[in-house]
């Protein structure tokens, strides 16, 4: 393979993005390329005053079935594959009236944007590129003598790559440009591949692709000897991947990996509801609460381990405002994400210039259906998000006494809170309000014994005799396989129970519940989060 190409002289160009390309394509015809298009971008650089030859005119045929057949030909997949320089090539080239083609410029029908838009199945199948993938497919090949453009942040680069070399490009950019289309294509396969095993209810196909554009090249990863970047997937899911940033430093590998879980917590309570906010310290709650406003809520949520919450993260459910910034900005917070973020929260908040904030537009949908996915070595693990959620109807109540009231609602609350901490997780809660969290135990009795006894350090904190758990309620992620771990939250002072259920000692644990003249409810739905 030679390394050297000719200077370029002929352009075909066929983009469904148009953004850029009359500019882009006057300065190729300033050069003296000649510009070859297709359907409505030839229609929109010859309006732009640009001389440009149709497709069909060089390969005889016109352009038919709907637009499906157009570039589909020879002499076009001849003019990107020949070898410049190969003798044989040059020779069927000149023998079929193939004329070179040096620079290929298309961005792809908007399969994946048609399909975020709701669009009928019909709909969705006529945004399958055919013709735009085999080119690009074609011209990246074939990069020891063709430049392949498939997005419009390229068009300044390939320009400044041919003044440099006296109208040609250099090699290095072209390799960089074919891995670049390769990518695209594979991504562009895998949104279709994956829309279709949706539409066919297929949870399990036979091939699985998953594909991302770059957001970001992080720093590093989880620790400084780790690279790492991030990507967001097409279409987005609103959250962090959807989210402005308002101010602050660049974000960091962890603070992504924790604001995303702020946010996916604080998402489980509606704002129309209450105000909700949650702090987050290495993926799991420190804090969580809600309240009729948010600085009620972060105070709330704040008390139950003020310790852990400096240099956290914060997630609100509602617009940040002025009153919650206040406090906000009185400890060390990393990151503060929130739907929106108003005026006068952000001029006081923009006082501490290392505070990232992100304003993500709307909050994620906790009911959304999607897939979580977990590296193995030499394999990949898929499963359904746990988008589970507990319908009052589904609460069984399996002991003597039923909750209050009060009660109901606090099981309620602490149970989507343990949703989102790390297995074994036990989580107290109060008023709506989280005041002892254990969280990533090997035993759920140990778990349940450190969540009170920072809960007793929360209360000594907050200037407290009792702790925070006298008469609070517990949730569990997953049942309580022996009574030790329900014992130890009665020790605790805790007044009922909510967990899965499930256990071979359901009636051990129920028996002792009883004694204590607790109240307890099954939810028969577990949520371990690993």
């Amino acid at each position: 393979m030679t390394n050297q190409a000719p200077a370029i002289r002929r352009a075909l160009i066929s983009v469904s993005d148009k953004s850029g390309i009359d500019e882009f394509a006057r300065a190729l015809a300033g050069r003296g390329v000649e510009l070859v298009s297709t359907g409505g971008t030839a229609r929109l650089l010859r309006e732009a005053g640009l001389e440009v030859k149709d497709v069909s005119e060089i390969t005889g045929f016109p352009e038919m079935m709907d637009g499906r057949i157009k570039t589909l030909h020879p002499v076009v997949h001849g003019g990107l594959l020949a070898i410049r320089g190969n003798a044989d090539h040059e020779a069927a080239a000149a023998e079929h009236d193939i004329g070179p083609i040096d620079l290929l410029v298309v961005n792809l029908y908007p399969f994946e944007e048609t399909v975020a838009g709701g669009a009928e199945y019909d709909d969705c199948i006529e945004n399958i590129d055919i013709g735009g993938p085999a080119m690009i497919r074609a011209a990246a090949k074939n990069h020891a003598g063709v430049t392949v453009v498939v997005g419009a942040e390229d068009y300044q680069a390939v320009l400044d790559d041919m003044k440099a070399n006296d109208g040609a490009t250099s090699f290095a950019l072209r390799q960089k440009l074919a891995a670049k289309a390769y990518a695209r294509t594979a991504a562009y396969d895998a949104a279709i591949s994956g829309w279709f095993a949706q539409a066919l209810g297929d949870k399990t196909p036979a091939y699985r692709s998953f594909a991302g554009s770059l957001r970001q090249t992080l720093r590093y990863g989880e620790n400084p000897h780790q690279w790492a970047a991030f990507y967001s997937g097409r279409p987005a899911r609103a959250g962090v991947a959807t989210a402005e940033q308002v101010q602050g430093k660049e974000l960091s590998y962890n603070n992504l990996n924790d604001t995303d879980a702020a946010y996916e917590l604080v998402a489980e309570f509606a704002p129309s509801e209450s105000a909700a906010v949650a702090i987050i310290k290495h993926a799991n709650p420190c804090g969580v609460a809600t309240g009729a406003t948010l600085a009620e809520a972060y105070r709330n949520a704040l008390k139950c381990d003020p310790v852990s919450a400096f240099g956290g993260i914060v997630a609100t459910n509602r617009t940040l405002d002025r009153e919650m910034a206040e406090d906000i900005v009185k400890i060390f917070t990393e990151v503060v994400i929130a739907p929106g973020v108003d005026e006068a929260a952000r001029e006081i908040l923009s006082a501490k210039k290392g505070l990232r904030l992100l304003a993500a537009g709307q909050l994620p949908d906790p009911g959304a259906e999607g897939v979580t996915l977990k590296l193995l070595s030499g394999g990949l693990l898929v499963q359904s998000r746990d988008n589970g959620r507990v319908d009052d109807s589904e609460l069984q109540v399996v002991t003597k006494r039923a909750p209050s009231a009060q009660e109901l609602a606090d099981l309620k609350f602490a149970f989507k809170v343990c949703k989102h901490v790390k297995s074994n997780a036990i989580v107290y809660a109060k008023d709506g309000a989280t005041v002892g969290i254990g969280a990533g135990q090997m035993s759920r009795i140990d778990s349940a014994r450190i969540a009170a006894w920072k809960s007793r350090e929360a209360a000594e904190a907050a200037g407290e005799s009792a702790a925070l758990t006298e008469g609070s309620v517990v949730a569990s992620d997953a049942f309580f396989p022996f009574a030790d771990g329900l014992l130890a939250a009665a020790e605790a002072g805790v007044t009922a129970v909510i967990q899965p259920g499930g256990s071979v000692r359901d009636e051990e644990v129920i028996a002792a519940a009883d004694e204590k003249g607790l109240a307890m409810v099954f939810t028969g739905m577990r949520h371990f989060r690993h």
